[in-house]
C-alpha cells in the first residue's frame, strides 16, 4: 500500500468514526453506510437501532454487563465482539484498549481490574475521545485514561500494560504488522492479548475481500486467519489462536484472537 493510499484510508476511517461519535453526542441519526460486524451494514439506522442489532455493538455484551454505564457508551459501541469475555482480566492489572471509541470496553475493564488496576484507551478521533472522557466522568471512573494516538504508534512506554484488548479495530489499520509489533512492545513479559476482530476465511484473496465490502466497513482490510497467525508469530507472540464466532459477511467471520508475550528467561 502506498503512503498516499494509506493516508486516504486512515482519513476515511477517522471521518467515519468521528461521524458516529457526533451522532451519539448530538443525539442525531447515524449516517454511515456500513458498520463493523454486520452482514448488511447499518445505512439509514439511528444509533439506538445500531446498538440493538445482534451482530455487533452493545448487544454483544452479557446480560447485566453494561448496567450502570452511560447510554452514550453503549450506543457508541461499534465492535464485532466482546473482548472482555476472553481477556480474563484480574484485580490490579493494567489494560490497554486499542481504538477505544466511546469507552465502553475501557470502563468495563476498569471495573474488572478494580481500584488497584488501571485501564487505558487509545483512539485517533477527537470526537470519540471527547465522548469517552465524558462517559468516564459520568460514572466517576478514576482508574481510566484516554490518550490520543494511532494504534500503529502507541503513546505508551515499553512494558506498560498486562493485557491488550481491542474490538473490531485492527482490521481498520493501514499497517497491521506495526499494530501487532506495538502490542508486543507495550506488553510486559507474560502479558496477553484478547481481541475481537473481523477475519477473512483463508480461501478469500485480498481482491475477494475488497469485492465483499468496504475498508471502513471492516471487510476489505481484514486479515485472513492464516495472515493473523503468521503476523502474531512474526511479532514474537506465542500460544496464538484465532477462533471464529459468527459470520460478519460471506467468507468473513467475527473472531476472537488470543496470544501471549513470552516471559523473559
Amino acid at each position: 500500500m502506498t503512503d498516499k493510499k494509506a493516508a486516504v484510508l486512515r482519513e476515511e476511517v477517522r471521518a467515519r468514526y468521528a461521524e458516529a461519535a457526533r451522532a451519539v453526542l448530538d443525539h442525531q441519526p447515524a449516517m454511515s453506510a456500513e458498520c463493523c460486524g454486520t452482514a448488511s451494514g447499518c445505512c439509514g439506522t439511528d444509533a439506538q437501532a445500531v446498538a440493538e442489532t445482534d451482530l455487533f455493538g452493545g448487544a454483544l455484551y452479557r446480560e447485566g454487563e453494561t448496567d450502570g454505564l452511560p447510554a452514550e457508551a453503549v450506543l457508541a459501541s461499534l465492535g464485532c465482539g466482546n473482548p472482555l469475555a476472553v481477556a480474563d482480566l484480574r484485580e490490579g492489572e493494567r489494560v490497554l484498549d486499542l481504538g477505544s471509541g466511546g469507552g465502553i470496553d475501557v470502563l468495563l475493564s476498569a471495573r474488572r481490574v478494580g481500584p488497584s488496576g488501571f485501564a487505558y484507551g487509545v483512539d485517533m478521533t477527537d470526537d470519540m475521545l471527547e465522548l469517552a472522557r465524558a462517559n468516564a466522568a459520568r460514572v466517576g471512573a478514576v482508574n481510566v485514561e484516554f490518550r490520543k494516538g494511532e494504534i500503529e504508534d502507541l503513546p505508551l512506554p515499553d512494558a506498560a500494560v498486562d493485557v491488550v484488548i481491542s474490538n473490531c479495530v485492527i482490521n481498520l489499520s493501514v499497517d497491521k504488522h506495526a499494530v501487532l509489533a506495538e502490542m508486543f512492545r507495550v506488553l510486559v513479559p507474560d502479558g496477553r492479548i484478547g481481541i475481537s476482530d473481523v477475519v477473512a476465511e483463508d480461501h478469500l484473496t485480498p481482491a475477494d475481500r475488497a469485492a465483499a465490502g468496504s475498508y471502513v466497513g471492516c471487510i476489505a482490510g481484514a486479515l485472513s486467519r492464516g495472515e493473523y497467525l503468521d503476523g502474531l508469530a512474526a511479532a514474537g507472540f506465542t500460544q496464538a489462536s484465532v477462533t471464529f464466532t459468527h459470520q460478519a459477511a460471506p467468507g468473513m467471520q467475527s473472531a476472537i484472537i488470543r496470544a501471549v508475550k513470552p516471559a523473559v528467561r
